[in-house]
C-alpha cells in the first residue's frame, strides 16, 4: 500500500476530522445536528492542542483524504485488563465510501497501535459499529461484557 500516507491531523485538519465523525454516525443510521458538528469543532480547539485527542489521516498520492481515526488518552483505574492508569479509546475510525474494503482503516489502526506502544499506552477500546465488528476482531479485539449505559441530562 505504497500509494498511501498516513499523517498526524492538525487543527487545521477540523474540517475534514468534522466531517469523519458526521460520516461515521450518518452510516450508522444515526441523525445529528448541525450543532453537533459545531461543538465536535470546538471540543477539537481544546482537546487537541492539549494533546488529550489524536488523529491520523490517510491521504492518497494526490493528497486526498480518505480515512482517518482518532484516541483519547483517559485516566483509567486499575483493573481486570490493566494496571496502567491509561486508556487508549479509540473512535471516528472512518473511511470514505469510494474506498472502503481496502484496507485502509487498518492501515490507521496499525499507526494508532503503533503511537499507543511508542507511549507506553497498552490498553486500548472501542465502540464497534457493525461496519468495523470484522476488522476489529480480525486486529485480535473481543468483546467484552460491559454493563456500559448513557444517560443524558439536561
Amino acid at each position: 500500500m505504497k500509494d498511501y500516507f498516513v499523517r498526524p491531523a492538525t487543527l487545521a485538519d477540523s474540517d475534514v476530522l468534522v466531517h469523519h465523525r458526521i460520516g461515521m454516525f450518518t452510516d450508522m443510521g444515526v441523525s445529528v445536528s448541525d450543532e453537533m458538528g459545531d461543538a465536535f469543532r470546538e471540543w477539537l480547539a481544546e482537546m487537541i492542542p492539549a494533546g488529550t485527542y489524536r488523529a491520523w489521516l490517510l491521504e492518497n498520492a494526490q493528497g486526498e483524504v480518505l480515512a482517518g481515526g482518532g484516541l483519547s488518552i483517559l485516566p483509567w483505574p486499575p483493573g481486570p485488563r490493566s494496571n496502567e492508569g491509561r486508556l487508549a479509546f479509540v473512535y471516528n475510525v472512518y473511511t470514505e465510501p469510494n474506498h472502503r474494503r481496502q484496507g485502509l482503516a487498518q492501515l490507521i489502526m496499525n499507526t494508532i497501535h503503533a503511537w499507543c506502544r511508542e507511549a507506553g499506552i497498552h490498553a486500548v477500546a472501542l465502540n464497534a459499529s457493525p461496519f468495523g465488528l470484522s476488522l476489529y476482531r480480525s486486529m485480535g479485539y473481543h468483546e467484552a461484557p460491559s454493563p456500559m449505559m448513557f444517560l443524558g441530562l439536561e
